[in-house]
């Protein structure tokens, strides 16, 4: 899951990115909303987490613009305005969710899953290539029925490959997609994570899937 946070408190945002990344997330920052626009514009993000007290345009103005432009991410809006009225603004801007600060994290995290749950709900959250299974929400990952025991930035590339199968896919594409903002671009980083995947997902089982295609990138086919 990738998160966008936008939050001017610097020390709530830092905290909170702390703990999502600490539970397997990944997650990158906005101290303003107009940062905020082209951000989610530009990066598929499963879920916002937008404060409502932001200097330039409120998170109100900021949700609102955001479904003008065709933005569909869910939004949970976090604020300290507990009023019904701020409330239902937040819901009419465009909002999926509301949370009053200060907060528990744990709801916080179950609130953010539960959003990105929604769309899925109808056919399930498991990402499946030939034989190979795949729970985002869980973590859990499967082949042929045996269980396979991932870290979780193990979890995170494979995702990418299984959401893009068949692609040929670079590693800046890679870094992009299994990595946030906040990460180091080393040369080789990609290619560790590569070969502890192929060990872990190929080579007990036989077969060859995470493929090098040479001088393009990694591609991931079906058994």
């Amino acid at each position: 899951m990738r998160v966008l946070v936008v939050e001017d408190e610097l020390p709530l945002a830092k905290l909170i990115r702390q703990g999502l990344i600490a539970d397997g997330l990944l997650c990158d920052v906005a101290i303003k909303g107009e940062d905020a626009l082209w951000m989610a514009d530009a990066t598929p993000y499963d879920v916002v987490c937008l404060d409502v007290n932001l200097p330039g345009i409120d998170g109100f103005e900021t949700c609102r613009r955001l479904r003008a432009s065709g933005v569909a991410t869910p939004i949970l809006m976090l604020t300290a305005r507990d009023a019904v009225e701020d409330r239902i603004s937040g819901l009419d801007t465009g909002a999926d969710d509301y949370l009053v600060k200060p907060f528990d994290f744990g709801e916080l995290l179950a609130r953010l899953r539960a959003l990105t749950r929604r769309p899925a709900a109808a056919g399930g959250t498991e990402i499946v290539v030939g034989d190979l299974v795949l729970d985002p929400v869980t973590h859990r990952v499967t082949r042929g029925g045996t269980a396979i025991e991932l870290s979780v930035k193990e979890v995170q590339i494979l995702e990418v490959f299984m959401r893009r199968r068949g692609e040929v896919l670079s590693r800046l594409q890679i870094l992009e997609g299994a990595w946030d903002n906040g990460y180091e671009n080393r040369s080789n980083v990609v290619d560790v994570y590569i070969r502890l995947l192929r060990e872990k997902i190929d080579r007990p089982f036989g077969v060859t899937t995470l493929k090098t295609v040479r001088g393009a990138g990694y591609r991931l086919d079906e058994a």
